[in-house]
């Protein structure tokens, strides 16, 4: 199991974080993360054929767009953003979101920090019609029983993390047959057989599973590490896991424009 193929396979990856003290943070029950810098991010996947990636906003980040516009000017071209937003924001701000390389919204109905299930499908169907945005999930997998009705009004919709446990894997995997894509990510953080999961999952849709490092793996029983890229490798095969790689993302996220 040689490392080269972890420079030879370019990975957009699809979930990360960026913290900084410099920008505001608010605790989530009690927790504050440490700073996880650009420098930081860069350090640790150094090695990988990066290809550019979503900076994803945290819960402890609450409703700030400050960080994250800065954090994507930074990281330049092949990055975007996905935010948390509150359901009052205007279309003035999310049209000039978009213009600084925002792609979704965030709704985390695991931890909060963003808007709520009330107001879902509304605003999902509002910047979607404004600017294209999908909207972003991170919830446990139990929750796909009371948001059976809401998932489907989506118009462009990603689950984090596989969808955290294997409760209702027959409901997610039909809503994966219906277009869902889902986040390869936050491995450190799952209560299901990740490998089966995969091999699952990608069966019914190979074009719906995006990977990404969730770093620095906040609040994960344990952090990303290499072998999580090659947990994919070895379920999917090389031609397959490109796809999971890079492929399937840059196409949701419609970059597939800017890199050809």
């Amino acid at each position: 199991m040689g490392m080269n193929k972890i420079t030879r396979l370019p990975i957009f990856d699809c979930h990360f974080h960026i913290i900084s003290k410099n920008y505001p943070l608010e605790a989530n029950n009690g927790y504050l993360p440490d700073e996880f810098s650009i420098n930081d991010y860069y350090e640790r996947v150094y090695g990988y054929t990066l290809k550019g990636g979503a900076v994803v906003s945290g819960s402890f980040q609450g409703f700030d767009q400050t960080y994250l516009l800065a954090a994507l000017k930074s990281l330049g071209a092949g990055f975007v953003g996905v935010i948390q937003l509150p359901a009052t924001v205007s279309d003035e701000e999310i049209l000039n979101l978009n213009d600084h390389g925002v792609r979704g919204v965030r709704f985390n109905l695991n931890r909060g920090g963003s808007a709520g299930v009330e107001d879902l499908v509304s605003m999902a169907k509002r910047i979607c019609d404004l600017v294209g945005w999908h909207v972003e999930l991170y919830l446990g997998a139990e929750s796909l029983s009371y948001l059976e009705d809401k998932i489907p009004a989506l118009p462009k919709v990603c689950i984090d993390h596989l969808g955290i446990s294997d409760s209702n894997f027959e409901r997610l995997l039909n809503l994966i047959r219906d277009g869902l894509a889902i986040k390869a990510t936050g491995f450190g953080r799952v209560d299901l057989n990740i490998e089966e999961t995969i091999r699952e999952i990608h069966k019914v849709s190979p074009d719906a599973l995006m990977f990404g490092t969730d770093l620095p793996s906040t609040r994960a029983r344990r952090v990303y590490s290499d072998q999580d890229f090659y947990t994919v490798l070895d379920v999917l095969g090389e031609n397959e896991a490109q796809k999971v790689f890079s492929e399937n993302a840059i196409n949701f996220y419609g970059l597939e424009k800017t890199q050809a």
